[in-house]
């Protein structure tokens, strides 16, 4: 390793100037001086976020099968607003970003279109013929698997549904917990940092199980050479089609005009939620859901060119690697972290390792039925549905050593995700309202 790639660059700043800041901001914050708008709030959350994101990534373990930095931002956010340690008036602003100026589904509108714009359009159009299925099987048998594990302890199959399988099985935290608290807010009333809670916990255990089940998965395929395909292709006959998009160049109008698509996917998303079609069947559908299937829609016929789609990856990329922080804060200032801690529970654990394992399962034969490996499907669409999105993707391929087949783990993460947020919004609907 070079001296360059071990300097500590925190958000890409030296960090003595990141830590200035960050000591600048708390001394305005300890004196009452920091304002309560979005700039000092902004100020302070990304100051928590940055210093929890970077001793939460050098933790050994808790880096590589807890959540790493991310985690740990919203387990300290919730310890330091539980016990009341940072002023109220910041408590409240930071509440107002998230609930007033709904910061969050701002963040989600971003994720939505880049993740599935990224997606190359073949690969888009010809999973739906065999990967789509794959993935309705994992979340079949993770469901199946999850409500008998319930019964055990005594938990009914509509909550074993609602908070233990949508979470795990929702392509991760920022493309799975967080909107399906959101989608849980707006149709129950209640805050969705009390939905969340219950879920990033959930999804943190099933997150360690599908990392030591993807390197129990590996050793199988070693067993059994004629259940994989090495790890190069996922498809038995007929070749593969996992291809990367190829290099656009995007240009700062490039960035205007993504930014202004997806806001516009969002405006024809609540046209459908509020006013043309808000009810399926007596059930009410989420704007996020209406937006998901427009944009899957639009990315399968090629309608948008590809600098717009690059532009559209990129400003995803920012979203998810930079501004999540923010989330994570401002979901850990709403949260108890004495009700969080009553989760952890012998009953929890199981069902959400009853729910890997069904993942695991079904997607496997339904991956074979369809002329997939049974042990790479049960890898991408099994695990890479019960992990923590993309870091839980590269942390799953990096155990079963199956790295390349990361579009296919991308695709469980995004368009799995989107499914998911799809059938909780109905479910939620028809269930909690």
């Amino acid at each position: 390793m070079s001296e360059e790639t071990k300097v500590v660059k925190p958000y890409g700043l030296q960090w003595w100037l990141c830590g200035a800041i960050m000591l600048i901001v708390i001394a305005a914050a300890a004196t009452g001086a920091l304002s309560t708008d979005l700039a000092g709030s902004f100020a302070l959350m990304l100051s928590i976020g940055i210093l929890c994101n970077e001793i939460g990534e050098r933790i050994p373990f808790w880096n590589s099968y807890v959540g790493g930095g991310l985690v740990l931002a919203f387990l300290v956010s919730a310890f330091l607003f539980t016990y009341n340690i940072i002023p109220q008036k910041y408590a409240d602003a930071m509440v107002m970003v998230m609930d007033e100026a709904d910061f969050l589904s701002f963040f989600i509108i971003f994720l939505i279109t880049g993740s599935i714009l990224a997606l190359d359009r073949k690969l888009l159009i010809r999973s739906f013929a065999g990967y789509i299925p794959a993935i309705f099987g994992g979340l079949l048998g993770a469901g199946v698997l999850g409500i008998l594990a319930g019964l055990i302890f005594g938990v009914s199959p509509t909550n074993v549904m609602l908070k233990y399988v949508l979470p795990v099985m929702g392509g991760g935290n920022g493309a799975g917990a967080v909107p399906l608290s959101q989608i849980y807010e707006t149709v129950t009333g209640d805050a969705a940092a009390n939905y969340y809670s219950f879920a990033i916990t959930i999804l943190t255990i099933a997150n360690i199980f599908a990392i030591l089940t993807a390197a129990i998965l590996r050793k199988v395929g070693e067993m059994k050479p004629s259940w994989t395909g090495n790890g190069t292709n996922l498809i038995r006959k007929g070749g593969d089609f996992a291809t990367e998009d190829k290099k656009v160049k995007v240009s700062m109008k490039d960035l205007g005009g993504a930014f202004f698509l997806a806001v516009g996917f969002y405006a024809l998303g609540r046209l459908f939620a509020k006013a043309l079609l808000p009810t399926i069947g007596g059930v009410a559908i989420h704007q996020f859901a209406y937006m998901i299937i427009f944009v899957a829609i639009v990315a399968a016929a090629g309608i948008v060119p590809d600098n717009i789609r690059a532009a559209a990856k990129k400003l995803q990329s920012f979203f998810t690697a930079n501004l999540i922080l923010i989330i994570m804060v401002g979901v850990g200032v709403d949260t108890n972290i004495i009700e969080l801690a009553k989760a952890i529970t012998p009953g929890n654990v199981v069902i959400a390792l009853a729910i890997v394992i069904g993942a695991i399962i079904g997607s496997a034969i339904v991956g074979y039925l369809v002329g997939f490996f049974p042990i790479d499907s049960a890898i991408t669409a099994g695990l890479c549905m019960a992990n923590r999105g993309g870091s839980g993707d590269l942390a799953v391929l990096g155990a079963a050593k199956r790295m390349g087949l990361i579009a296919y783990a991308q695709l469980s993460s995004r368009l799995g995700g989107g499914i998911v947020l799809i059938i909780g919004s109905i479910l939620f609907g028809a269930f909690l309202k």
